[in-house]
């Protein structure tokens, strides 16, 4: 009976109304709270007497945390842009920090250095002092690419499906590359061609993964047949279309889906078939890498897939590598895999099905000498400890290039 009533009720009018005014009013309040953070400034002091300053433009909410947290390992990015920031610091730079959204700053003192993400350089340049450095932080490829690609992969589905899907990744282009001095780049060589037209020296630094991982004892027979697909949103974008399609002809081979699915409701609506019906597919959502549900299917799997079509370093697939996972990635993921891993020129879904097909036919030892290998390389190259040693040293050599006496 009680039942019965709450069911009414949720049904009726007066109950729709209060919903979605409750809606509203958590709607306007974090977009007050977004707006306030959005146009803060941040400063961190040196402990020496400054040798200028230093205008940062990158992600804010590791700044306005507090110093006792943790900052959080969702994504790379935030811890990224409070060690970045803290690099000048630590050269004797006051640093001004403003989110990469604000879009009503106006400098109002000399800079000896201006690092950007995306529209504040260009739009800050006509008021920077002539003599500031200015510096553009590639965290993806070109951005009229990265907007071709995707649009490539929609129009592709929509021959194959007959279904028209939004984009989801699509971004403004900017100029900030074309305004600056270098650029730095957690890509590799496909990220950087994407910025060839600029003429402009692109400095490499490795992506800070802020997870490690012991390399994991498995059962590699049992797993041979088991593949993972991780990634952020933007389905289509990443290629998760394609991964569907190839696995539902693949009864022997199992895919666990871990990504936001639910952010990409008409994707959802078109693969519902194959990422709730499908047998060999499991799909579980996203997951934390510092939570058990992570290590416990990264354990169950051989190899990772990501089929982006456009990326600035593939994080996800060097999260997956400390897990030790084989990965499985298109050449557009942005990252270098030929020595353990399987690298996609040609994503159809017919090679799809030819790579992960090869894969099963791998000896146990191949196998886990190939994960060994990519868990080798992430331990190696993408971590915290070498990022911010690598961007150090791009710092201090492009202070050294561009104007040697502010080594002293």
């Amino acid at each position: 009976m009680q039942k019965s009533i709450k069911n009414r009720f949720q049904d009726s009018l007066a109950y729709s109304y209060a919903r979605e005014i409750r809606r509203c009013v958590q709607k306007a309040l974090s977009n007050a709270r977004e707006h306030s953070s959005r146009h803060r400034l941040v400063t961190l002091h040196p402990q020496i007497r400054p040798k200028g300053n230093v205008l940062f433009s990158y992600i804010l909410d590791g700044f306005l945390m507090d110093p006792e947290t943790p900052i959080p390992k969702k994504h790379t990015n935030i811890w990224q842009s409070v060690k970045m920031a803290k690099i000048f610091a630590d050269l004797g730079y006051a640093v001004d920090v403003i989110s990469w959204t604000n879009n009503t700053f106006i400098p109002q003192k000399n800079y000896s250095f201006f690092v950007d993400v995306r529209h504040n350089l260009q739009r800050l340049t006509p008021f920077l002092n002539e003599d500031c450095i200015k510096i553009m932080h590639l965290d993806t490829a070109s951005i009229i690419f990265h907007n071709a690609a995707e649009a490539k992969r929609l129009l592709d589905v929509q021959s194959r499906r007959g279904i028209t899907l939004r984009p989801r990744r699509f971004e403004m282009p900017n100029l900030g590359l074309e305004h600056a001095d270098y650029a730095t780049s957690v890509g590799n060589d496909f990220t950087l061609d994407t910025f060839s037209y600029s003429k402009k020296k692109i400095f490499k630094v490795p992506t800070p993964c802020a997870i490690l991982k012991d390399f994991p004892n498995k059962n590699w027979a049992r797993c041979r047949n088991r593949f993972l697909w991780f990634s952020s949103s933007g389905l289509v974008h990443k290629g998760l279309d394609l991964a569907l399609e190839a696995f539902a002809r693949l009864p022997d081979c199992h895919l666990t889906i871990c990504a936001p699915v639910e952010r990409d409701d008409d994707f959802v609506r078109a693969y519902y078939k194959e990422l709730y019906e499908t047998p060999n597919i499991n799909t579980v959502g996203w997951v934390d890498v510092e939570g058990d549900r992570f290590s416990e299917i990264t354990a169950d799997c051989v190899a990772m897939l990501h089929l982006s079509c456009s990326e600035g370093g593939g994080t996800a697939v060097k999260t997956c590598m400390h897990a030790g996972l084989i990965p499985v990635v298109s050449y557009e993921s942005g990252v270098d895999v030929d020595a353990f891993g399987c690298l996609l020129k040609d994503c159809s879904i017919d090679n799809v099905i030819k790579t992960v097909s090869h894969i099963t036919t791998l000896s146990e030892n191949e196998l886990k000498k190939r994960a060994r290998n990519a868990w080798e390389t992430a331990r190696r190259l993408y971590t915290r400890e070498n990022f911010a040693r690598e961007y150090s040293r791009v710092i201090q050599q492009i202070i050294k290039e561009h104007n040697p006496r502010l080594c002293t």
